[in-house]
This record gives structure tokens, sequence and C-alpha cells, in this order.
């Protein structure tokens, strides 16, 4: 058959994984292999398929990227038996510099990295926290699947009839997108992979902005979006695929499909070329080139490592510089609560006091801030809620704490409302499950929030920052405040800072703080052994805070592996704790972290206190549903 201009392309938008780059590996080639059945010449899938567009600030973490270049490694294998051109979104990193990308793949080989040149940073989207713009880049190669190969502005010329060029979803919606310069540079197909999200009316102006862009440039447009699968943390995305021709609308899926939107059509090329016979070629044009040099290193021996890692990297060593982090995390902490006081203009707090180590903090931060504030010590209201778990030292601490503080005292037992409760919801007091322990944790919360209200006062929160990292906290139970203080500091620190006060406050208050220090970390809401004692001790469930803290640092800042993390706290930890504890602790972190975000995604407000923080209107963005096998899979 001759050379008649026809070619035949699908847009697939297969359900994805969050997260996990051979999951979406998979259902890439199940999908592909369709089209290919199908007899499509150019297949072409959402914008970072292969890790999922939502991941969030799971960007900036190694493991990740890794994952993403061994799928496509894998994918290139795969391609090597047919003559298919696939399209795949991709990050891709370039030096200290994240891309978000798309892969052009052929018969084993990569023929090129677009990518996006435009980022999108509004209605929600925040795409330049994670990824650099392609049009800030003047590199023209990148080593991707240890090759070295075509990156940036590129075209893909088919014969004479026959070029197409891609771009990267937002790159459609700027006034001037690159499409127009690469149609005026001899493409007359684009491929567009998206990641668009759905709100009322959107359908509407994108399929309008891909069929006039495929008007205006003479050209087939045609997109494969984000669909099933994706987070629906704060985004839907339905999965939208085009193939418009000229302005003229060729096949669309259908939105919101549960499984894969998949649409193919031909394209008449040759139709295309003539349409251009106009005012078109009037603005044709041939933009420059770049070149680029790669050099290599001689790969580091395991034996030659010798860098040393802090076990406790949120507290310093030196005791003069640990005392002024302490003293800087307390004024930060009191900065926060005074400034929402007096914008709330609220002089009261209302604070639950368990005689714990996150309490006590709430309560210096408080008292700290009353005194700032001139108000007197009464105005803050401290309730102890003894309870099934409560024990008699942690009660003691609770009370002389009060008493020292100067704090108003109330004592309201939840143990009644709590069997009320249970008897209520047809649940057996002597069945100590999730059920037992949740009711006893929210019967507080609503208590608190109730005297808050009843006394025009502000609940101030007390969970921390490893609480909140593990989820070891109760959903709407402590989990909820009005203001939380304690947000921004992690379990290793909280000690300290307590620590320090007690070092540097009168007598009084230090004999107590002492004893909070001296007491196990405990939610206590199991009973007490039989004689007395704490026998719900949250490390004992958990492992070590120091070990959690290690991990939470060096996973949030660095971004580091799970298999170097590994590494990293034997170093850390040699002589302390085994190789196989440490591995059972990081397993559990990491299942914990990616399962929890749910809860970190509704927290309070609370002042940022160190580098790290889990805030996610700020700190940390990462969908609820993220799929964390893969790091699991490192160890």
């Amino acid at each position: 058959m001759a050379n008649l201009g026809f070619v035949k392309v699908a847009a697939i938008s297969p359900k994805v994984t969050i997260a996990n780059p051979k999951a979406n590996l998979n259902e890439a080639i199940k999908n592909i292999e369709k089209a290919q059945a199908d007899g499509c010449q150019i297949i072409c899938l959402p914008e970072l398929f292969i890790s999922a567009y939502s991941c969030g600030d799971l960007f900036f973490n190694s493991t990740l990227i890794n994952e993403c270049e061994k799928a496509i490694s894998a994918l290139l294998a795969f391609s090597k038996k047919s003559d298919t051109v696939i399209i795949i979104g991709v990050p891709v990193k370039l030096r200290n510099a994240l891309y978000n990308c798309a892969a052009v793949i052929q018969k084993g080989e990569i023929l090129g990295v677009v990518p996006k040149m435009y980022l999108s940073h509004s209605d929600g989207f925040n795409e330049k926290r994670h990824f650099e713009a392609g049009s800030t880049c003047n590199e023209t190669e990148i080593t991707l699947c240890q090759k070295t190969v075509p990156f940036g502005n590129l075209l893909f010329d088919v014969g004479n009839d026959f070029t197409f060029g891609v771009e990267i979803c937002e790159d459609l919606w700027v006034p001037v997108s690159p499409s127009a310069s690469m149609a005026l540079n001899g493409a007359n197909v684009i491929f567009n992979l998206a990641a668009s999200n759905e709100v009322l009316t959107k359908d509407e102006v994108r399929e309008s902005l891909v069929c006039t862009q495929s008007l205006k440039c003479i050209c087939a447009y045609i997109m494969a979006s984000a669909g099933a699968g994706e987070s629906t943390t704060d985004f839907v995305f339905s999965g939208d695929c085009m193939v418009a021709e000229n302005g003229k609308m060729l096949a669309r899926s259908d939105r919101f499909s549960q499984n894969s939107g998949y649409i193919s059509a031909c394209i008449d090329t040759q139709k295309l070329n003539a349409l251009r016979r106009s005012s078109f070629n009037d603005n044709m044009r041939c933009d420059a080139k770049y070149t680029r040099i790669n050099i290599a290193l001689t790969e580091l021996k395991e034996n030659d490592i010798n860098k040393e890692y802090a076990p406790l990297p949120f507290v310093p060593a030196d005791n003069k510089v640990r005392a002024k982090r302490c003293k800087d995390a307390l004024d930060i902490q009191c900065a926060g609560l005074a400034k929402r006081m007096t914008h709330t203009h609220i002089k009261k707090l209302v604070i639950g006091i368990s005689g714990g180590l996150d309490s006590t903090l709430a309560l210096l931060v408080a008292h700290k801030t009353i005194k700032l504030l001139n108000l007197p010590e009464e105005n803050i209201i401290c309730v102890t809620m003894p309870g099934f778990g409560t024990t008699d030292r942690t009660y003691t601490n609770a009370v002389e704490l009060i008493k020292a503080t100067g704090a108003r005292f109330r004592e309201i037992d939840i143990k009644a409302a709590c069997i009320q409760h249970m008897s209520d919801i047809g649940h057996d007091i002597n069945i100590h499950d999730i059920t037992y322990e949740n009711t006893q944790a929210r019967e507080r919360t609503q208590i608190l929030m109730d005297v808050a209200n009843k006394e025009g006062a502000l609940l101030v929160g007390t969970g921390d920052l490893s609480e909140m990292a593990l989820g070891w906290c109760t959903y709407n139970g402590d989990h909820m405040s009005m203001y939380g203080v304690n947000a921004g500091v992690p379990k290793t620190l909280v000690r300290h800072i307590v620590k320090y006060v007690a070092d540097n406050g009168d007598g009084k208050i230090s004999d107590v703080l002492l004893s909070v220090l001296d007491t196990p970390v405990s939610p206590e809401l199991l009973p007490p052994d039989e004689q007395g004692q704490i026998a719900q001790k949250t490390e004992d469930k958990l492992g070590p805070y120091e070990v959690h803290d290690f991990y939470l640092y060096h996973f949030i800042r660095c971004g580091f592996t799970p298999e170097k993390l590994l590494f990293i706290a034997v170093k850390a930890f040699n002589g302390v704790y085994t190789k196989e504890q440490l591995s059972d602790w990081l397993k559990l972190f990491l299942r914990r972290f990616f399962t929890n975000q749910f809860k970190r995604s509704c927290v309070p407000d609370g002042p940022k206190v160190g580098t790290i923080g889990l805030s996610p209107r700020g700190d940390w963005s990462m969908p609820s549903d993220a799929d964390f096998s893969v790091w699991l899979e490192n160890i």
C-alpha cells in the first residue's frame, strides 16, 4: 500500500497506582498491547504516569525517582519487539533538578525526552514545589537508563509528510504554547500528556483548548489525561482523552472510567500539510539546537564511606547549642500561640493535662505565653480527665504541674461517660480494642472543646511532630484542637525542651518536670498492670522514638531511600540496636507514615519550629492514598 499520509494514534489513561512504578508499568504494558492489537502506531499515556501525577512531596524522595527509571528500563525491553512509538510521562532528574517529562520510546531506545516547559502553580496546583520548568533549561542531552538521549525542544520526523511534537498539560494553557512553536517548525501532530483535574465546566474548557489549538496550528492534537487511581485527597481526575484534527474532535473517551480510558483514531497528515499552504507558512521558522558534554565518576566503594551520622538529628550534642535550640523552639511556640490569641481576642486557654511529656510542654508554652501577654495565670484552664488507664503516677504529675504553674485546675472523670457511650453503641467494655481506646480519646477531646466554648477560650493541642508522622493519635480525638503548639516539635526535642525548663526553672516546677521526664511515654488508654503501673508503653509497640525521629528527619529532609536510611541508621546506632531491629522499625515507620497521611491532611494550625514540618499547608503535601510497597521492597 502506498503512503497515503495516515497515522493511527491511541490516547490511553490506564488506572494508576500512586507511587508504584512497577504496578504502573504493568498497567501500561497491558494497555499498550491492546493498542498494538488495534493497529496503533503511536501511543500516548498521561503526564507522570510511571509515578502517578499526585505523588506530592514523594517526588523529593530518591526511591520514587529511582524506581521510575527502573520501570522505564523495563518498558524499553518490552518495546524491542515492535515498531510502536510509546510516549509516557515520567519524572526525570538532571543533576540537582527534577523535570516533569515525556519519554518517547521505540524499539528499545529512548528517542528523546521532552520536559514540561511551563509548570502549574495556581488553583491548588504547586508543581514549582517539585519540578523545574523546561523553559529555563538549556540542556540538549540527558542521561536516562544509562543512555545519553536528546532532551529539551525536540521534534520527531517520520518521513516528509509527518512530524510530531510533545508538550505537557499546562503548556497548552499558556498564551503562547510550545505546540505553536512546534507547529511553526514543522510539527503537524502534537501529543499532550496531561493531568488535568475535574471541576465543573473544566471539561468544556479543555475541549475548547484542544480543538482551538488544532485549528490554529492546523495540526492533529492528541491528549491523554490522568484518571482512575490518582489521589482524590484534593482533586478528582477523570481520564479525559481526546484526538482532534484541525478543529474537529475525532475521538473522546468517556470520563470517570474506573478502569482505563482508551481511544484511537487515524490522522491524515497529508491533508494537514495541504491546509498549511496558506498564511501559516509565513510564520514558519527554524529554532537553534544546543549540545552538552557529560562526564562520569568512579563508583564509591562501601568501605570508603566513613561519614558519621548523629543518632539525634533534631537535638544538638553540644550542651550550649542544645540549650539555645530549646529556648528558641519554646520562643517560636509561644510567639505562635500569642499571635493566635491576640488575633482572635481570646484571653483564656484550655489544655488537657495527662501528666505526660507532650501535655507538659504544651502547658509550659501556655504558661510562658500568658505571662508574655500580661494575663493572669488562672486564665489557663487545665483539665485532667482520669480514665481506665490513668495511673497514680501520671495523675500526681498532672496535679502537681498544674499547681506549680498557677493555672486553674479542673478534674473530670471520663469513666462513667465512656461506659455509657460503649453501652450506647453496643460495645463490650471487657473488649480492650481500638474502640475501647478511642472512645476515651474522643470523650476527652469533646470535653475540652466544650469547656473551651463555655469559657470563651482557645483549646491548645498537645500532639507532637513524631506522633503526627506515625499517626499515633486518635482521629478527631487528641488529633484535633484549636491550635497545635507542639505540631513542629519531634518527640526527642520535646524531652529536651522540658529538661531545659526543668534545669532553668524554680525548684517547685523542676521537681515535677523531672518526674514527668522519668515517666514512660503512654497514651494510658488500657488499664494499669497488677502493680498499678503503666501497662501500655508506646515505645514497646512502635519502637524507640529516637529511631523514628532519625528516620523522619532523613526521609523528609534528604529524601533518602529506605536502603540508605537503614545503612546510616546502622552507623548512627551502632552498638545500641541491631540491624534487624532497625530494619523492622524502618518498615513500621514507612507503613505508618504512608497510611496515616489522612490524619495529617486535616490537622489544626500550629507553628513550624524546625526544618522539618508535616503541615499539609506548606511543609508536606502527600496524597492520603499513596502506595508504600515500593519503599518496603527497597529495604
